[in-house]
């Protein structure tokens, strides 16, 4: 089936009957009086989204669409029958816009969403009406009024969770084909995919997203080169995108970093809602070996700007549990953790790396000597302090010894050191009485 997404279509509803003009005419009735009828309601126009389909490939061949008008009155209080309405199915997502102004009428973005686009004309009065006591026999009828026609714009968006994007033959319709039931057309040139495919990947404990692959897109696409970004649209309701870099791009400027960079900057041009838009980068095709001899280079570039990088392939299924497990919890939980990564450290200035750390280094160092060569006198007082208390212990007992001895048969030696005090007063002649009384004995006897 051919994928049409905008198409231009003109909707008419129906007009409205008008009223009828008759009288009574009845055998032995005289005057009966009017009795016309009134007209019905013509048709509207009514779109309601359908989520069976997904392409506006009807209207691309019928563009006229015209509402059926309502019948007029008749006699005898007969009121003319309305028309139905107009019902036309779109896919969900479709916008609906005034060509005419280019104003947004609509988003049906839900299941069963509907919009009357044209509103069908009323229906007129008939003569019965307009009767009064004063005016028993009125020879008019109301005429139905005119339904509304416009020139509007039908631009599908499709429904996604995620998207994925990316250079052409990067790997995204082998993807999508791994991760869903998707079938696109897969070949070894640029641009095999040429609409936008839609696939129903299911995830752990019965949770599902739905994932949408659009055509590659190039440099110079805000242009026109290339597909243009007649496609992006598709992807401007994803929740989360996957940008898939072709790590085994040979050509002329094709570097795996360079890409990314020119892919941002069509997405800025286009849309910059859809550049701030979560990114789950992966390097694809590191199957290859030149291209994983491009991947430390990449990731260390990426780094340095926070970005976390992915390392797949699509062709072997290398690293695609832990790329699905990251973008279904930015999905589903909207933590971004997985997708960044802290930068490295940057290296200070020349001018201020030689000044900082120079002068630091040295006043650290030069406290430490100072420290060193304050403590060390002190330690050779205190080890010659110890000396002379060693030396002072050695000598006290010969010239204390019966005083010791002593206090040694009367208390224990815990003790001693409290009662040496006494005797070293004693000695020094402070007040103790025990020793003045000898003193004077002697000077008596003498």
């Amino acid at each position: 089936m051919k994928f049409v997404d905008e198409v231009r279509i003109f909707v008419k509803a129906g007009d409205g009957g008008n009223g009828a003009v008759s009288f009574r005419r009845e055998k032995f009735i005289e005057r009966g009086g009017p009795n016309g009828g009134d007209g019905g309601n013509g048709g509207s126009v009514v779109f309601v989204a359908d989520p069976q389909l997904t392409t506006l490939l009807d209207f691309r061949y019928q563009q006229h669409h015209r509402a059926k008008s309502g019948e007029n009155g008749m006699g005898s209080d007969c009121n003319g029958r309305g028309a139905e309405d107009m019902i036309l199915r779109v896919p969900v997502g479709t916008l609906i816009r005034s060509t005419d102004s280019g104003d947004l009428l609509v988003d049906l973005s839900e299941p069963g969403q509907r919009f009357v686009a044209a509103q069908g004309g009323r229906g007129g009065l008939g003569n019965m009406n307009f009767a009064t006591s004063t005016r028993q026999t009125p020879r008019f009828a109301q005429d139905g009024t005119k339904g509304e026609e416009v020139t509007l714009t039908l631009e599908l968006k499709l429904l996604a969770d995620v998207g994925l994007l990316g250079f052409p033959n990067a790997g995204k319709s082998t993807f999508i084909s791994r991760v869903s039931r998707a079938r696109p057309k897969v070949a070894d040139y640029p641009f095999t995919t040429l609409v936008p495919n839609l696939g129903m990947v299911q995830y752990k404990d019965n949770l599902s997203f739905v994932m949408a692959d659009i055509p590659g897109i190039i440099e110079g696409a805000s242009e026109g080169v290339g597909l243009g970004h007649q496609f992006l649209r598709h992807v401007e309701r994803c929740k989360v995108l996957i940008h898939l870099i072709d790590m085994g791009a040979e050509g002329e400027g094709r570097e795996p970093l360079h890409d990314f960079d020119i892919l941002n900057r069509e997405l800025e041009k286009y849309s910059a809602e859809l550049a701030r838009k979560p990114q789950v980068v992966a390097a694809n095709k590191v199957d290859l070996t030149h291209a994983r001899e491009r991947l430390e280079a990449l990731t260390q570039a990426l780094r340095e700007r926070g970005i976390a990088v992915f390392p797949v392939s699509t062709a072997t299924g290398e690293g695609m549990q832990a790329l699905l497990d990251a973008t279904a919890e930015v999905l589903f939980t909207g933590k971004t953790d997985k997708l960044q990564v802290e930068p490295p450290a940057k290296p200070a200035p020349r001018g201020e790396r030689s000044k900082a750390p120079a002068r630091k280094a040295p006043v650290k160092k030069a406290a430490t000597r100072k420290a060193a060569a304050k403590k060390a006198p002190v330690r050779k007082v205190a080890a010659k302090k110890v000396s002379t208390r060693k030396a002072a212990a050695k000598k006290a007992p010969a010239r204390k010894g019966p005083a010791r001895k002593a206090a040694a048969k009367k208390s224990p030696a815990k003790k001693a050191p409290a009662r040496k005090a006494p005797a070293k007063k004693a000695a020094s002649g402070r007040s103790s009485k025990a020793p003045a009384k000898p003193v004077r004995a002697k000077g008596r006897r003498s």
